[in-house]
């Protein structure tokens, strides 16, 4: 399985800069796979694919602020900190700009000290370990002075940073959204579960790995980034409750797809767990929990874009992406969506 085959011609213009208001009035593409068909529809008719029974499974994760702005103690020279990881109380795994003056045993130094870092440790995808120290609770420090990261390809200001948090969101931890969620209002999730739609909630810190590029031309020979994940018993137990009964699993986002499979099993029952997932999923593999997902449109010859190709199979895929190119859908984190049925 080769990279090229999940490449695609983008338009820059399609790229989108900036979230649509009210969220639920982004446009949706429905792929039902059993009559291979492409709806087209806005995203607040989803109440019209979704049936009593279903289960609806989101990711509540929430975008901390991530990137700090602060200088190198004794030269005074800017410095850029994106979090990444956790590792424990003060230590995270972190990416500096620039890299090449962050070596072993540099201060860095943010809100005129009101927060310090040593570079304890290199990684061996170019980030940095650094320890943090500061008075007070490190969250609070943080809402301070970090702003949010954006991704790399919006480069309009965003005015809102609650419009890059979805409308669920309670625990904070990751360094980019699980951007499928962005499109459901409070009043259209409401509308859903008067409709016998179930609402169940997990969680996993999206890492930025999900924007790093994938560099070997083998896709077998790809290595995912590592995400914390947590799945409650309540939860575990309503998803097995709906798979034992035949009803079905719908994940909202590749995020929540993967956190269901990394704690699914051949019986098609998810255990209640937390820990680390680095699974890749790609053409090939089998679903044992999600039975339809609601996603975004991703990038040529990204992961996200071989897992959803695992789902609903590479040309039926591309041949979506190619009408959605057609009808000038939005691409990326602010843009349209699609539900795979």
């Amino acid at each position: 399985m080769q990279l090229a085959d999940f490449d695609f011609y983008l338009p820059e213009r399609l790229i989108a800069q900036h979230p649509v208001e009210p969220r639920d009035s982004s446009r949706l593409m429905v792929v039902d796979r059993s009559k291979e068909t492409f709806a087209h529809e806005m995203f607040k008719d989803i109440v019209n694919y979704l049936e009593p029974g279903d289960v609806l499974v989101l990711n509540n994760t929430r975008v901390m602020p991530a990137r700090l702005l602060g200088v190198r103690e004794g030269t005074g020279a800017r410095v850029e900190v994106l979090l990444l990881k956790r590792l424990d109380k003060d230590s995270w795994e972190v990416l500096v700009r620039p890299g090449k003056k962050a070596r072993m045993g540099t201060e860095l130094v943010f809100g005129e000290g009101m927060l310090r870092a040593e570079v304890v440790g290199d990684t061996p995808a170019g980030g940095r370990l650094v320890a943090f120290q500061y008075q007070g609770i490190f969250e609070q420090v943080l809402d301070k002075l970090g702003t949010m990261p954006l991704p790399p390809y919006i480069t309009a200001k965003l005015q809102n940073p609650e419009r890059y948090q979805t409308v669920y969101a309670r625990e904070s931890g990751s360094a980019a959204a699980p951007t499928a969620g962005l499109h459901f209002t409070s009043e259209l999730l409401e509308t859903l579960k008067g409709r016998g739609v179930e609402l169940v909630e997990i969680l996993l810190h999206v890492g930025l790995g999900t924007f790093r590029p994938v560099k070997v031309e083998n896709v077998l020979e790809h290595r995912m980034h590592s995400e914390y994940y947590r799945i409650s018993a309540e939860a575990a137990e309503r998803i097995n409750d709906a798979k034992k009964a035949g009803r079905r699993v719908i994940a909202v986002g590749t995020t929540t797809a993967r956190t269901l499979e990394s704690a699914g099993g051949p019986d098609h029952r998810v255990s209640a767990q937390e820990g680390w997932t680095d699974i890749f999923i790609y053409p090939g593999y089998r679903f044992e929990i999600v039975d339809a997902l609601l996603t975004n449109f991703h990038f040529p010859k990204s992961t996200l874009l071989m897992l959803v190709s695992a789902l609903a199979g590479r040309e039926k895929i591309l041949k979506a992406y190619a009408q959605a190119i057609e009808r000038e859908y939005r691409f990326y984190s602010f843009g349209d969506a699609m539900l795979i049925l």
